[in-house]
């Protein structure tokens, strides 16, 4: 029908309009005035017809009705998919010559002729499709994204099963930059272009000349007049498209993504309700827990309870404490304020002040009748403590009512009547109480309690229908239902007034004595249950001991005696017998018995590794009863009768063997128990003390500049060596201004100081670095490095200042004299550093930075400002190492409690909100500001910029002259004293206040104080504040310089006629509001610390006083030897030094001849210089043989010695059964280690070092450990063959029976080094993925899931399997996850016994293996084996 339309066009005359309608256009508009078209199946419009249409729709005639265009909607979708799938099946021109390039039969068959204009890129084209099919070259592209047309639709595996899935594997590995540039490129020209209107717009179409054509348009327009109608459908089929393709974020995220970025639901009501942050979260589990007047009461008293136990308070202030503790509830729960707020502005309630009257003074008419006694009762860490106890108490109620709940349905549906419930409901103080109340419900009516959770079940999911009920029964029940029941009733006592008795609580309840004999009271009440006495009796006794395991007073009883008689008990195991030597950490406990829980408390960390060595298998910690015979016999004297009599006695045996069976469960509940409390307070006493040191480290100002106040941000040089040598490797420097920029940067070699008496001359860059001094003044240089060295290059620069006469900026001193002192060298503490050097904020801030110029950096603002450096680390603050045991304590623990140490210290100095706009460092503090969160400050800087970057004032962060809002008005209540704006006192408008810690509630008080100050009476005020605005008394104040005189004022005065007149009490607010009119935001953070000798020790050689200290045995590398001493080091870089008398024992043989450079041999440390980094070592024989011991504090019956010296015993016989000689081989890498010793001893290195050991196989192997990655070593055999004797190292070394070595050298240099090589090149590829297989494949699930139709792959390392990885891969969406392995070898890799020497041949290799795979499948029927 085209060409209907072309002669249409050449033969009529233009006069009329009229649709085509034709099989394959739908509708279209041209011209005609001539019947002939009716041969042509066209039918004539009239005018009228022809505006009837327009208006209607243009492209439907008047009978056409709305399900008929959908219905062509749909067909037309249908149309378009269908040849989108046959264009996927087909190939073009370019497939058909690609493929023919590799197939000379094929390529005879193609056209000769091939367009000079091949290469050219084409042009937009909407009618042709640009998928082609790939071919091997580009299987899993994992890196190109997924076409926009394809995107959703029906994939052909879904038709053609797996081997069509594997045809769209697309690997980009090996294209070269100009084949990306031209892909790209490629991409951007072939954008779909819209549908245009054909007809008046192409002349060769129409077959008319330029005239005619123009005369035409004269006419009737260009054609597009009525173009916005044909407009709507396509826009109407591009909707429809659009809708197919719309993806959520959940649709490609997993939801674990969109919580850690903070994009889910749940984070926008948090971000967005006025409610603290924190606040909310950690309320959100307790949200629909709404406490009655009776209940907040009740809290008071249960906090302050639990505070006491551990607070010494005096007894008159006990209920002034817990009014305090009510009146923190009441800020917290009804008024939502946090603690930073609390701790400012409410200080007042958190002392307790009472008028102590004074004896009258004769001398002293006028004196004052009293005086103010001020007791502090709550501090910031009281505060904190309140606000988790409050979650616990909510907690507590919310189970509570749950049982309360479940108790009133058994009273409605059973008409249960327990007054022991009852009773013990309301006295339940803890978890564990109500727990045990719990139990006894669940006990006492099992199908009560069965009956209601039918009945509740069916009304959850709406049925009518009735539910099976249960048939089987418990044993309570079976003997509760039977006549053996009557045997429990006949002891004589229930076991609630058994367990009342025990607690001694009211008056005894005594035992009474049945008429029969036990045995002839069961054989009387036998039945179909019980179908003999002696079953009947065991069932009874059994049902007793159930009830007294049961009854919620018996555990109470039991509870309190285990917290008061319970001791710690540690027992090896056999793997721990072995493992645990004296040397191990663990042995510290190895034989501990009889600890007293009191001990325990105070070394919380000391259980907490007893828990970890038990985890392992090494040892089985034990909490046993002591006394726990007494205790039972006075249980005894509770239970039996008084009567003296057989019957009595008989009695008397089984309730006694009723106690035993129930003490016996009892003793199994209480110690799990107790355990269990135990570990949760230790593991919150060390996050505690984890907090403390935090607290330290974040108290302290920022290095304070001679002359300059405190908190004065100095400017810094920083420098490090790292790891390398001085005088040999580059030593990094930056230079960091006091607004945080890094204007410079570089590296040093050599700053040894020159001596001119010896004609030695100053190294290098001395002269440089002189000239960087001078130039840029620095206040202060720090330094700090990863080794021993770093005190070197310290000393190096101490001596270059004071040689050099390097001096910092002058400034006035006390007798106004301008003066300058020396640079101070700082070593710092580089634990944030460390961090930051390797992090992506630091590739993002300084990109093109060497990693130790990032450490440079770190290091300088560190001395610029701790607190914000820390706060940059988020949630990395973990990594850092606060106390011992800190890694046995679960890490959202230890993060709480850090994070409300930052919390308290950030709000201690306030945020300048403007400054964090536009500095990302201030911005990290915002997100522990009071009130706010991540969430929270994110959004309070989003809605900042879009108000213009700047806040003017504090009331614009409610929206007050402002366009938006930033927070609510709780969230601004909580943050708004914390958020400060600096004063300008050149802009009419600012207010000073908001410059400091007053918060606006309390600024009219500031101003009165202000005008009192200045002694201005209320005309004054008013005329003042009326012509300059409500700031004008305290800028008269600052400008008049007078601040001074707030000194002056009586603030008793003033809080009184607060108290009295707002019931306000504000004396400690005045306080502040005094101190901040004279100084705002004053510092008020102590000195910069500087790290102590053991902090400095610890930080470069990464030992601590317990891993290393005198009298230990320790290898040491030998650097040189003379005839009088031997220089060494010990692994953690310490010098060691061996004089001539510790050498040797052998006096007879030359020392050359006995050690020689890079040797390792034992020494024992003699005296070990902490300051100085340096040892003084003996390497005598008589001295190596006496094993250091480490001294442990244990009385007497705390350790046991016996079954130490059996142990020790044993071990020396089967030492000396099995033993033999320990080898020692002449190499620098050689050590005496095992297995474990070797990874414990790699554990800190690179990878690719090794160590070669002993080999347990025979006195012709040895063996060698290398690092593959963390936590991953690799141990090879070595077969030593051509020996000259057993102590010799064999000529040639063989490995894995394929690699031959002529010494261990070569070994090193050609096996394991070029091994750490392809390993590293394998962790470097961009298909390599941290973490575990697990994560691998789950990157693959959610890549594929995200791109339908494309495959991808992934390398992983196996942590099972040292020296090898995981080749992981996915074809497409629904295709099964799989993975091959890969071996690293000395050549390469090795896939699928297939050898490749590099990642490209491994990647490419892969592609064909699997094309292979894939060919095979389709020859034998198609892929079955994957799906």
């Amino acid at each position: 029908m085209p060409g209907a339309l072309e002669k249409i066009n050449m033969e009529c005359s233009l006069t009329d309009i009229v649709v085509l309608r034709t099989s394959a256009l739908d509708s279209r508009v041209i011209l005609s005035s001539d019947p002939r078209y009716s041969r042509y199946g066209l039918k004539p419009l009239s005018s009228g017809d022809m505006r009837h249409n327009v208006r209607e729709g243009f492209i439907v005639d008047e009978d056409e009705e709305i399900e008929e265009r959908e219905e062509r909607r749909r067909e037309r979708k249908r149309r378009r998919q269908v040849e989108r799938e046959r264009e996927d099946e087909d190939l073009d021109e370019e497939d058909i010559y690609l493929i023919g390039e590799n197939n000379p039969e094929l390529q005879r068959a193609l056209p000769s002729e091939q367009s000079k204009f091949k290469r050219l890129k084409r042009g937009h084209k909407s009618d042709r499709d640009r998928h082609v099919s790939r071919g091997i070259d580009d299987m899993f592209n994992s890196d190109e994204e997924e076409d926009v047309d394809h995107y959703g639709r029906i994939g052909r595996h879904e038709r053609r099963g797996m081997e069509d899935d594997m045809d769209n594997f697309i690997e980009d590995d090996v294209f070269s930059d100009e084949d990306h540039e031209q892909l790209r490129e490629d991409e951007e020209i072939a954008r779909p272009m819209k549908k245009g209107l054909s007809g008046f717009g192409v002349t060769d179409a129409a077959g008319l000349d330029e005239t005619a054509l123009e005369d035409m348009r004269m006419a009737f327009g260009d054609g597009n007049d009525y173009q916005f109608a044909l407009e709507a459908e396509d826009q109407e089929e591009e909707l429809d498209e659009d809708e197919e393709k719309h993806l959520d974020l959940k649709d490609v995220f997993e939801p674990s993504q969109l919580a850690e970025k903070m994009l889910t639901e749940e984070d926008n009501v948090i971000r967005f309700t006025d409610e603290p942050e924190r606040c909310q979260i950690a309320r959100k589990p307790y949200k629909h827990v709404i406490l009655t007047d009776e209940e907040f009461k009740e809290e008071a008293i249960w906090i302050s309870n639990l505070m006491l136990l551990k607070k010494r308070i005096d007894p008159d202030l006990r209920e002034p404490f817990q009014r305090s503790i009510a009146k923190v509830l009441e800020f917290m729960i009804t008024d939502d304020w946090e603690v930073p707020f609390i701790f400012q502005h409410r200080k007042d309630y958190l002392i307790h002040a009472a008028k102590v009257p004074v004896s009258p003074d004769p001398s002293n008419p006028d004196g004052p009748e009293y005086v103010v006694k001020a007791e502090k009762l709550l501090n910031m860490i009281d505060l904190w403590d309140i606000f988790e106890y409050d979650l616990k108490f909510r907690s507590l109620v919310d189970k509570r009512n749950t049982l309360q709940k479940t108790y009133d349905n058994l009273q409605a549906i059973s008409n249960v009547k327990d007054n022991i419930f009852e009773l013990m409901l309301p006295l339940a103080v803890t978890m564990e109480e109500l727990q045990d109340v719990q139990d006894y419900l669940y006990f006492q009516y099992p199908g009560q309690l069965k009956d209601i959770a039918m009945v509740n079940g069916s009304g959850e999911n709406g049925s009518s229908k009735q539910r099976r009920k249960a048939t089987t029964r418990t044993f309570s029940e079976r003997v509760r239902n039977s006549r053996a029941y009557g045997l429990v009733r006949a002891f004589g006592i229930t076991a609630d007034a058994f367990a009342q008795n025990a607690l001694k609580e009211g008056k005894r309840q005594y035992t009474e004595d049945p008429t029969e004999q036990p045995d002839v009271m069961a054989d009387n009440l036998v039945d179909e249950n019980f179908t003999n006495g002696g079953h009947a009796l065991k069932a009874a006794k059994a049902m007793f001991a159930e009830e007294l395991t049961m009854s919620p007073k018996m555990r109470k009883v039991m509870r309190q005696a285990f917290y008061m008689n319970g001791v710690i008990e540690c027992f090896r195991t056999e793997k721990g017998l072995k493992k645990i030597d004296e040397q191990h950490p663990y042995y510290e406990f190895k034989y501990l018995r009889n600890q007293q829980l009191s001990d325990i408390a105070r070394r919380p960390e000391l259980f907490l590794r007893m828990l970890k060595a038990e985890e392992e298998g090494l040892v089985e910690v034990k909490v046993r009863f002591q006394n726990f015979e007494n205790f039972k016999k006075n249980l005894y004297s509770q239970i039996e009768s008084d009567n003296f009599s057989e019957l009595a006695d008989a009695w008397n045996r089984e309730r006694r063997e009723v106690v035993d069976m129930a003490l016996g469960k009892l003793d199994r509940i209480m110690s799990r128990g107790v355990k269990e409390n135990i570990r949760t307070e230790c593991e919150n006493h060390v996050a505690k003390e984890c907090r403390e040191a935090f607290s330290l480290r974040l108290d302290q100002a920022p290095y304070k500049p001679k002359g300059m106040i405190l908190g004065t941000i100095p400017r810094v040089l920083a420098l490090s060596n790292g790891n390398g040598v001085v005088g040999k490797d580059p030593i990094y420097w930056a230079w960091i201004e006091e607004d945080g920029r890094v204007l410079e940067n570089g590296k040093f070699v050599d700053l040894s100081l020159g001596d001119s008496g010896r004609m030695v001359s100053d190294g290098i860059d001395v002269a440089a670095f002189v000239e960087l001094v001078d130039r840029r003044k620095p206040d202060v240089i720090g330094v700090a490095g990863f080794s021993p060295e770093t005190r070197k290059l310290y000393k190096q620069l101490v001596d270059l200042v004071s040689s050099k006469d390097l001096r910092s900026a002058t400034y006035t001193n006390e007798y106004d004299e301008e003066v300058s002192d020396h640079l101070e060298v700082v070593i710092v503490n580089d634990e944030v550093a460390r961090l930051y050097q390797t992090s992506e904020r630091a590739k993002m801030e300084h990109p093109g930075f060497a990693t130790l110029t990032h450490y440079c950096v770190a290091l300088a603002k560190y001395l610029q400002n701790p607190m914000k450096e820390y706060a940059s680390l988020g949630r990395d603050i973990v990594s850092i190492q606060f106390k011992p045991g800190q890694q046995l304590v679960p890490e959202d623990k230890i993060l709480k409690q850090l994070e409300t140490a930052l919390v308290d210290m950030v709000n201690l100095c306030g945020v300048d909100i403007n400054e964090a706009v536009t500095d990302i460092a201030t911005a990290n503090l915002l997100t522990y500001v009071c009130g706010l969160g991540p969430r929270k400050a994110a959004q309070l800087l989003k809605i900042i910029n879009m108000n213009g970057g700047i806040v003017n004032n504090r009331m614009e962060l409610l929206g007050v002259n402002a366009q938006y809002p930033a927070m609510g008005v709780k969230v601004w209540n909580n943050c708004a004293s914390f958020l400060y704006i600096d004063y300008d006192s050149t802009d009419p408008d600012a207010d000073y206040l908001d410059n400091t810690r007053v918060h606006p509630e309390d600024y009219d008080i500031g101003r009165k104080m202000a005008a009192d100050a200045l002694e201005l009476d209320e005309e004054d005020i008013k005329a003042e504040t009326d012509e300059n605005g409500q700031g004008a008394i305290i800028r008269k104040l600052i400008k008049e310089d007078a601040q001074d005189r707030v000194n002056d004022l009586i603030l008793e005065e003033y809080a009184e006629q607060l108290e009295k007149n707002l019931n306000q009490r504000k004396r400690a607010t005045l306080e502040t509001i005094r101190a901040e009119l004279q100084q705002p935001y004053e510092e008020l953070r102590k000195q910069f610390a500087f790290l102590s000798t053991d902090a400095i020790f610890t930080m470069l050689t990464g030992e601590t006083t317990e891993s290393l200290a005198e009298g230990m045995v320790v290898p040491i590398s030998i650097k040189r030897v003379s005839d009088d001493h031997i220089d060494g080091k010990l692994d953690c870089g310490i010098d060691a030094i061996a004089g001539e008398v510790e050498i040797t024992d052998r006096y007879d043989i030359p020392v050359r001849s006995l050690f020689s450079p890079h040797q390792t041999v034992q020494g024992k440390i003699l005296y070990l210089n902490r300051k100085l980094l340096q040892a003084n070592v003996s390497l005598r024989e008589s001295q190596i043989s006496k094993p250091y011991r480490r001294q442990f504090d244990h009385l007497r019956d705390e350790w046991d010695e016996r079954q130490e010296d059996a142990d020790r015993e044993a071990l020396r016989e089967k030492t000396e059964t099995s033993g033999r000689t320990m080898r020692v081989i002449k190499h620098p890498l050689f050590r005496a280690f095992n297995a474990a010793q070797a990874e414990e001893f790699l554990a800190p290195q690179s990878r690719g070092d090794v160590v070669i050991r002993p080999s347990s196989n025979g006195i012709d192997h040895l063996a060698a450990t290398w690092k593959v990655s963390d936590g991953v070593y690799q141990h090879l055999d070595i077969l030593e063959l051509d020996k000259e004797n057993e102590f010799s190292v064999g000529k040639i070394l063989k490995v894995g029976g394929r690699y031959s070595y002529s010494d261990l050298d070569e070994f090193i240099v050609n096996h394991i080094k070029t091994m750490a090589k392809k390993v590293d090149d394998m962790m470097n590829h961009e298909k390599f993925q941290e973490g575990s297989k697990a994560d691998a494949e789950g990157w693959l699930t959610t890549y594929t899931i995200a791109n339908p139709r494309r495959s991808a792959y992934a390398f992983c390392i196996d942590r099972k399997h040292p020296g090898y990885f995981h080749l992981c891969f996915k074809a497409g969406e629904n295709a099964q996850l799989n993975s091959w392995a890969v071996k690293v070898i000395p050549q390469g890799y090795e896939l699928q016994r297939n050898p490749y020497p590099d990642m490209m041949a491994l990647c490419n290799g892969f592609k064909l293996l699997f094309a292979n795979l894939q060919a095979r499948a389709k020859t034998r029927g198609g892929g079955g084996g994957y799906k």
